[in-house]
C-alpha cells in the first residue's frame, strides 16, 4: 500500500469515526470463511456495519479524530475489526447471540455515545442497553399511564360526577 493510499484510508477511517456515535471493536480472528459469512450476514440483518481494519490505520485515524477515544487505541493488536451501528446495543446483541455456537468474536472495546467500555465482559451490559427509541417509548407509557386512568374511572362511573367523585376517591 503506498503512502497515498494510506493517507486515504485514514481520512476515510477519521471521517467514519467522525460520524458514527456507536463504535465496537472485536476480534474476530480464528473465524472460518463459513462463520465469518455467517458473521457478516447477522451483522447485516441487525444494521451493524462489520469491517476488518489495519491497527495502524486505525490509530492514526483515531489520533486525528476529534473525539476521545480514551484507551481503545491501546487495544489495537492482533486482528481487529470494526463494528459500526445506529442504535448502541445491536453490535453486542450480534456478538452474544453469535458467540452461543463460537468463541469469537470477542470484544476489545467500544465507544458509545462519548463513553469508553473496554473488555469482553461488557458484552452482556452492552448488550442491555435500551435504544433511544425503547427509553422514547418508555417514557411516553409512563406518561400516558395517568391519563388512561382517569378516562377509564370516567367511562366506569357513568360520567356522572358523583361517580366520578366516588372513583377517583377509591383510588
Amino acid at each position: 500500500m503506498t503512502r497515498e493510499q494510506k493517507a486515504n484510508v485514514i481520512e476515510e477511517l477519521t471521517a467514519t469515526l467522525g460520524d458514527n456515535n456507536t463504535i465496537y471493536l472485536a476480534d474476530i480472528s480464528g473465524l472460518n470463511a463459513s462463520d465469518t459469512s455467517n458473521l457478516r450476514r447477522a451483522c447485516f440483518k441487525a444494521n451493524v456495519s462489520l469491517s476488518v481494519v489495519k491497527n495502524t490505520l486505525l490509530a492514526k485515524a483515531m489520533e486525528a479524530s476529534e473525539k476521545d477515544f480514551g484507551e481503545l487505541p491501546e487495544l489495537l493488536k492482533g486482528n481487529t475489526s470494526i463494528m459500526l451501528a445506529e442504535v448502541a446495543n445491536a453490535p453486542a446483541k450480534v456478538i452474544k447471540d453469535f458467540r452461543k455456537k463460537s468463541e469469537k468474536p470477542v470484544l476489545k472495546g467500544a465507544y458509545i455515545e462519548e463513553a469508553i467500555y473496554v473488555g469482553d465482559d461488557m458484552v452482556e451490559a452492552l448488550s442491555s442497553i435500551k435504544s433511544k427509541e425503547e427509553m422514547v417509548g418508555e417514557i411516553i407509557g409512563l406518561l400516558q399511564s395517568p391519563a388512561k386512568n382517569v378516562i377509564s374511572a370516567l367511562k366506569s362511573s357513568g360520567g356522572t360526577i358523583a361517580g366520578v367523585l366516588k372513583t377517583l376517591s377509591e383510588r
